[in-house]
């Protein structure tokens, strides 16, 4: 009877070697596309290498798929029995067998941090390993970025800018378009910026002349001299009054660093309305004269501003003044 009921108990608990691997079905990993998972370098190939990710078959990542950078060899990024991170690429193949990827982490990251350093505000520094008839291309944490050719800020060639280390600030940063544009000017026009103030009197050569205006190039950086600045006398069009090179005084009268701007006036430091048109030479002389006049004024705005808005509140009416709810 005991016998019996022994040979009962191990016939309920025992289990075949089928069982045994429907049960490890049953607790298998389940990989999916997008995963991050960690994985141990089982064997380096020519082209790729083999990961041990805990799944059936050991997973495998194509050379170019090792670095969002290029990569010439699999030594250059993985070691034997290294663990680290890998991303699912794709679903199992027909032999059961998943492919992964270092560059999507990487790029995903680089998409993050680039994203980190616009909202900060960040100047960034990369070297043009290319140029096209648009403007530059440069690599900003391993993504590749494009600065348009009105954002180059230097008489050089683009051509010549190969290879240059050039400060750089963000313009655009979308992930999902994958646009990532910069701007050589802005990042120059706010560095000059912080030794530069509203109401100051500068020197410069006219780097060129359009319709609208003359731009002036001051100390490396470009501020624009508006046709409505120039002078308080009407005038056609900037030709009529420089040629490109002429040297002149000018006096800053607005800086927006988040467009890398930096606006200029002659009209302000003209001692009597015209005298850019007839006598610049005494507008340069007095221009430091104007310029204090020109900033008195500001001040004297400010300070009218300051105490419209701190203006006390009027008295309460006294209790007499206060007419009765029958009145």
């Amino acid at each position: 009877m005991l016998a019996s009921k022994e040979k009962e108990t191990t016939k309920d608990i025992g289990f075949t070697h089928d069982d045994f691997a429907a049960l490890l079905d049953q607790y298998d990993y389940n990989f999916s596309p997008g995963d991050i998972v960690p994985g141990t370098v089982f064997s380096l190939e020519p082209r790729g290498a083999l990961i041990d990710i805990g799944a059936k078959t050991a997973a495998y990542i194509p050379l170019q798929e090792m670095s969002i950078n290029r990569v010439d060899d699999p030594v250059e990024v993985l070691q034997q029995n290294e663990t680290r991170e890998f991303f699912i690429l794709t679903d199992e193949n027909e032999d059961g067998q998943l492919t992964l990827s270092i560059r999507r982490i990487e790029y995903m990251r680089a998409w993050e941090r680039v994203r980190q350093l616009q909202t900060e505000d960040a100047t960034v520094r990369s070297d043009v390993f290319a140029t096209n008839r648009g403007g530059a291309l440069v690599r900003i944490e391993g993504l590749r970025g494009f600065i348009p050719g009105s954002h180059i800020s230097t008489r050089q060639s683009k051509e010549d800018l190969l290879g240059q280390y050039l400060p750089l600030k963000f313009l655009e940063v979308d992930e999902e378009r994958n646009r990532l544009v910069l701007s050589h000017r802005r990042a120059l026009v706010e560095r000059k910026m912080n030794g530069l103030e509203v109401g100051e009197v500068v020197t410069g050569s006219v780097r060129g002349i359009k319709p609208y205006g003359a731009f002036i190039d001051i100390g490396g950086v470009s501020g624009l001299l508006h046709i409505s600045e120039i002078s308080h006398d009407h005038i056609d069009t900037p030709h009529s009054v420089f040629n490109v090179n002429d040297e002149l005084k000018v006096m800053i009268i607005d800086l927006d660093a988040d467009r890398g701007r930096i606006s200029l006036s002659t009209k302000q430091i003209e001692p009597e309305p015209g005298d850019m048109l007839k006598n610049r030479e005494v507008v340069f002389e007095k221009a430091e004269e104007m310029a204090e006049k020109y900033r008195q004024k500001l001040l004297a705005e400010a300070e009218g501003k300051n105490e419209e808005q701190f203006e006390p509140p009027p008295a309460l009416p006294t209790e007499e003044e206060i007419p009765s709810a029958s009145e």
